[in-house]
């Protein structure tokens, strides 16, 4: 029998999704190693209260020992997605990190909750060929380097159909959708895998999206609606004050009926090989969207230029599981920085898979700092001033054409 650390009776912790590769692991762990197995499932947004009874009655079902329920979601808005707002941040930019950039926060809670019971083995569901093996064991082993880390779906190399027979061998119950996809769900979207995304020739049927289904072939009226920001941050939905966890998850159920942030990524994965995910992500698109329109109004274009080369570095970072690197701490300093003028209103038309905004509004508006209006009127400057400056703006063009020439000097 493998050895594992903790005691002979101390359990072994699973981080818990519910899905195939966690529900195998339950009655796996527990027969292999003859250890209670506890399972623990760190909420970062998608789990309601019927979610979170069937979360613990299928733990339960499998053989676990207890079941505990973390519930991360405004410590993961506080300590990732602000800044992922912040930074208007969407891998290859179109993928919001809707799901991925959770992981380093749900691994800290199975630490602390592991130190809470007295264990020291911890175990995943991921497989070999994903991030999400990078970014737990990243963050695992950063916090609490003593733990031992079990990961039998990707150190045995189980497949998804022996995973099934073993479960329905011993009358184990099987999760929805058994192997043919694979979802995962958080505060920011929901991703999407299965067969088509195997390769980059087709779309998932329209059945399989989650939070969108049939949202584009049967379309809805329009609808307006008015976001507000302070200092970043969303806190205002239609004139109601929200805080910012609240916000989202009703932007969410206003949003995804219209297919708003649905996609498909293709990008490059953490271990080097190119993979491809059907996202859904309604609340985070038009925030992003949204905060982005009013930062073009009160911020200088400096400001936005260097906030974007910083936000691209800050994404990878989550992207792979880096969050506890100190450079973010250095990135998230310069975004916080960059958000103090960032308080407005921003008005949004949602038409089926498309977003419009429509207008925005601050008190910090460069807009309307200056006297002069665009393509109408000078303000602060004269026609004279005008004149010599695009003159003084065209002189390298004026040098190169000079240096160039096989005449004598104009």
């Amino acid at each position: 029998m493998p050895a594992a650390s903790g005691g002979a009776n101390a359990p072994i912790l699973l981080a818990f999704s519910g899905g195939l590769d966690t529900s195998f692991c339950v009655p796996w762990l527990a027969e292999t190693y003859g250890r209670p197995v506890v399972t623990v499932t760190v909420d970062t947004g998608g789990i309601d209260s019927p979610a979170a009874d069937r979360l613990a009655e299928r733990s339960r079902a499998l053989g676990a020992a207890a079941h505990h329920l973390v519930d991360a979601r405004c410590e993961y808005f506080e300590r990732v997605l602000r800044w992922l707002l912040a930074g208007n941040v969407r891998r290859g930019g179109l993928y919001p990190l809707c799901v991925g950039a959770e992981r380093s926060i749900q691994a800290q809670a199975v630490a602390r909750m592991a130190r809470q019971l007295g264990t020291g083995t911890v175990a995943h569901g991921c497989t070999a060929a994903g991030n999400d093996q990078v970014r737990f064991e990243v963050a695992l082993r950063t916090l609490a380097p003593g733990l031992e880390i079990l990961a039998p779906v990707r150190d045995r190399a189980f497949k998804r159909p022996e995973q099934l027979a073993f479960l329905e061998a011993r009358g184990l119950p099987v999760p929805p959708h058994g192997a043919a996809y694979s979802t995962n769900r958080g505060l920011w979207g929901v991703t999407i895998g299965g067969r088509e995304t195997l390769d980059s020739s087709a779309s998932i049927p329209e059945s399989a999206w989650v939070l969108s289904p049939d949202a584009l072939t049967k379309p809805r009226e329009p609808r307006r609606l008015t976001l507000g920001f302070a200092r970043g941050l969303p806190v205002a939905l239609d004139g109601e004050a929200l805080e910012p966890v609240a916000l989202i998850e009703r932007l969410e159920a206003a949003a995804a009926p219209f297919g708003i942030g649905r996609g498909i990524h293709l990008g490059d994965t953490i271990i080097g090989t190119k993979g491809r995910v059907a996202f859904e992500a309604p609340a985070a698109w038009l925030l992003i969207e949204a905060h982005r329109e009013l930062e073009k109004l009160v911020l200088t274009a400096r400001q936005q230029r260097i906030k974007e080369q910083v936000a691209v570095a800050y994404g990878d970072l989550v992207h792979e599981g880096q969050n506890l690197d100190p450079v973010c701490r250095d990135i998230e300093a310069l975004l916080a920085s960059s958000q103090a003028r960032v308080t407005g209103t921003v008005t949004v038309l949602l038409r089926p898979g498309c977003v419009f905004v429509e207008g925005v509004e601050s008190p910090h508006s460069l807009m309307k700092a200056s006297r002069g209006v665009y393509g109408e009127a000078a303000g602060e400057w004269t026609a004279e001033d005008a004149r010599g400056f695009s003159k003084m703006v065209s002189l390298p063009g004026v040098f190169w054409t000079r240096a160039g020439s096989e005449g004598p000097s104009q």
